[in-house]
């Protein structure tokens, strides 16, 4: 059962720190994400502020299935009290044919931050991908067919284990070309900028998180830890930091307002701080840039109930913060959770993974929102919180 705070206990809380929940329940003035700053607080981490220097609690889900989501998705998960979603996006989608952009799919998301402008709720548009694409993984996901480039190599998919694939010699060839290849490198940055463009203005808009799970070029045998640190230190310092580069240009030419987040590899998951570099921001004013990683663990993505003895939220909570404190960003924790929550170990994940949350995020949003029975649903079919799920319900 959700756990709710009194009107005045809320307004007592938002007098002595300041807080405001994003939520939709009462009137506070003019909604508008183009407003949201940051500021850093005594404690060392960057929190967002609305337009009145108050910080914002920002807490939500992401929308995977968007084409999906209906007005009542939004209605529903706004008077459970959150604020905040994450609409994963696809290259393919929006530009099927090189030069080409889907004009349906950009008004349906335009139509989506129209409902969160109308519930109140923040919205962070993620270019999304897995295993770089269609052409590996079928459908519309991740880059296009026509944009990837595996140099005849060959792709045999594990069904026992998706992630595997991106160990495979053509997603690798597909990757090294992503980040080297100046065509490719110029109708990425094009997509940005005219999906920028469309978008811009949108009241619900916080902002882009500019590519899920970055991945690249593994030299060596990827089973080895050491080996996949080195890769992704040097994918982070070099193809990744510039892709980054290129991304923020390309939406900075079209919009000087929106939030900007770079993720670091996955590896962070494994408690390996990112070895990202500083960006600049290409805007007048202070820098909208924010931090991205994911918060998974990997045996529970195996199917393994959560071992509290392993150390991970530790590991990952100690991995993750220099990064962003040091350049005073706020972190957006853009996805997180375990498949299911029925089990004792991963519901008590859950519970430390929102404790620890608290202690360097400025905003998470949660895999995913959906009716279901497992696979990752936050509610059950009947529309409560779904078992071990309750401390994602609880506000105070």
């Amino acid at each position: 059962m959700r756990v709710r705070r009194s009107a005045a206990a809320l307004l007592l809380t938002a007098a002595v720190l300041g807080t405001v929940s994003a939520g939709p329940p009462a009137d506070r003035g003019p909604f508008d994400a183009r407003k949201v700053a940051a500021t850093t607080l005594a404690d060392g981490r960057t929190a967002f502020t609305d337009h009145h220097g108050r910080v914002l609690d920002l807490r939500g889900f992401n929308l995977d299935k968007y084409d999906e989501t209906t007005e009542a998705d939004l209605r529903e998960l706004a008077g459970h009290g959150f604020g905040l979603i994450r609409i994963a996006v696809s290259w393919a989608r929006l530009e099927p044919t090189r030069g080409h952009y889907d004009r349906a799919q950009l008004a349906r998301l335009r139509q989506l931050l129209d409902w969160a402008g109308k519930y109140r709720l923040y919205a962070v548009v993620d270019f999304h991908q897995d295993v770089y694409g269609q052409y590996f993984v079928g459908g519309t996901g991740g880059a296009p067919a026509w944009a990837t480039r595996d140099d005849g190599l060959p792709f045999t998919p594990d069904p026992d284990d998706w992630f595997a694939g991106y160990f495979q010699p053509a997603v690798q060839a597909a990757f090294r070309h992503l980040y080297d290849d100046p065509d490719l490198r110029r109708a990425q940055s094009e997509l940005y900028t005219t999906v920028a463009r469309e978008l811009r203005g949108e009241r619900a808009l916080l902002g882009y998180d500019l590519f899920n799970e970055p991945f690249g070029p593994v030299d060596g045998d990827p089973a080895d830890p050491a080996v996949l640190a080195a890769a992704a230190a040097e994918l982070e310092q070099g193809r990744l930091a510039g892709m980054y580069r290129r991304l923020i240009a390309a939406v900075r030419q079209v919009d000087r307002d929106a939030w900007l987040f770079v993720e670091p590899t996955v590896l962070v998951g494994q408690g390996v701080p990112t070895r990202l570099p500083a960006f600049t921001d290409l805007r007048r004013g202070p820098d909208h840039l924010g931090y991205a990683p994911h918060f998974y663990d990997t045996a529970v993505e195996a199917g393994r109930d959560w071992d509290p003895a392993g150390g991970f939220v530790e590991a990952y909570t100690a991995a993750v913060t220099a990064y962003p404190r040091s350049h005073r960003l706020p972190v957006l924790v853009g996805e997180w959770g375990p498949p299911s929550a029925a089990t004792p170990g991963n519901a008590e994940l859950i519970r430390r993974q929102v404790t620890a949350m608290r202690t360097f995020a400025a905003a998470w949003t949660m895999w995913y929102w959906c009716h279901g029975a497992g696979g990752y649903c936050a509610l059950t079919p009947d529309g409560r919180p779904a078992p071990g799920y309750e401390p994602v319900f609880t506000t105070n």
